[in-house]
């Protein structure tokens, strides 16, 4: 649905003959779109449902409507931690159906150790996002020698993604000389504000390009010599999977799934707890500072994208169904 949204810069994309979209619409709340559909498709026959969405009418009525005697798995990222109140309230009311589900697949580690604390009972796997990077792989990295130290940045311009912690450190990086460039690839969204910030010449070195439909991202990963992902929260965060796939070294906040699972501290890349602006400027600056090293923990990033293959991804997917399959029949025969 998220096509249906009216601020939506994503291109339409025909579906291939395994694939619809249910009818609906959607209403934004608090940042977020509430989905409502209609023409729910009959599951009374599935062996299995996944669902990946319990903030949505649609995943709400089917957890608690229609797939009651139904084996489902929910697959979901880690939870965004709720202050106090109403909030808390509406997210405890919202995720006690997925007490029902056969099993609870988190999107990375960080968000089946999150799933195992809050639903002790069910049973847990760990399926994080796989996509097809051959287009990062295959594209030259085309950086030119001598040229200022590019990081780039790929996202929505929010705080939750982390860009006005970002912006500070690069200024400050800026400030102390260090020949960089910094390259933003995103929906716009609150970056003239966070661009107000900064100096003159922080502003020079800064390179905004605007939203990328996927095919063109490629391009823009071989073009830069380290890849950074600041959030404040972030599920998971694809973004690490395409600059891993790119050969890109990646500097990434303790709240990013992706960066827990995909970044080794050292190895291709660096993590910082998140928020921490002295702690972010530190390691921009390291790498700015060897070239060397970025390229160094660039190749481990390729070999570690070898296999984040959609494949793979999938064949974790059967043993799950297998597993759950197997354990099915034990207990029917117990």
């Amino acid at each position: 649905m998220e096509a249906a949204s009216p601020d939506s810069p994503w291109p339409a994309t025909p579906f291939r003959p395994f694939e619809r979209i249910m009818p609906g619409f959607c209403v934004p709340f608090q940042g977020a779109r509430w989905h409502f559909n209609w023409r729910l498709p009959d599951l009374s026959g599935a062996e299995f449902v996944v669902l990946s969405s319990f903030s949505s009418w649609t995943g709400q009525w089917l957890m608690r409507c229609q797939l009651r005697g139904t084996r489902w798995l929910y697959w979901g990222e880690r939870l965004r931690r709720q202050p106090v109140g109403w909030r808390q309230s509406v997210q405890s009311s919202l995720v006690a159906p997925l007490a029902n589900a056969c099993a609870i697949v988190g999107v990375g580690d960080a968000a089946k150790s999150e799933y195992s604390r809050r639903f002790p009972n069910t049973r847990h796997f760990c399926i994080p996002y796989y996509c097809d990077l051959s287009a990062f792989q295959a594209t030259p990295v085309h950086v030119e020698d001598g040229a200022p130290f590019t990081f780039l940045f790929c996202g929505q311009m929010i705080r939750r993604k982390g860009v006005d912690v970002l912006l500070v450190a690069f200024d400050r990086l800026v400030a102390k000389g260090v020949d960089a460039q910094l390259v933003l690839v995103g929906r716009e969204a609150d970056l003239p504000e966070f661009l107000t910030q900064v100096s003159p010449a922080t502003l020079a070195r800064i390179r905004y390009e605007g939203f990328q439909p996927p095919e063109r991202l490629p391009g823009f990963f071989s073009r830069a010599d380290a890849f950074i992902l600041p959030s404040s929260h972030d599920g998971w965060g694809v973004v690490v999977n395409q600059a891993l796939g790119a050969g890109l070294p990646v500097i990434t906040s303790d709240a990013a799934g992706a960066g827990l699972d995909l970044v080794e501290d050292g190895v291709n890349g660096l993590r910082f707890a998140a928020g921490d602006v002295d702690a972010l400027q530190r390691g921009m600056e390291r790498l700015a500072a060897d070239l060397k090293r970025a390229r160094h923990w660039g190749r481990a990033s390729r070999r570690c994208a070898l296999a984040l293959t959609p494949e793979a991804g999938a064949e974790k997917w059967v043993r799950v169904f297998e597993e759950l399959r197997e354990s099915s029949v034990r207990g029917a025969g117990g």
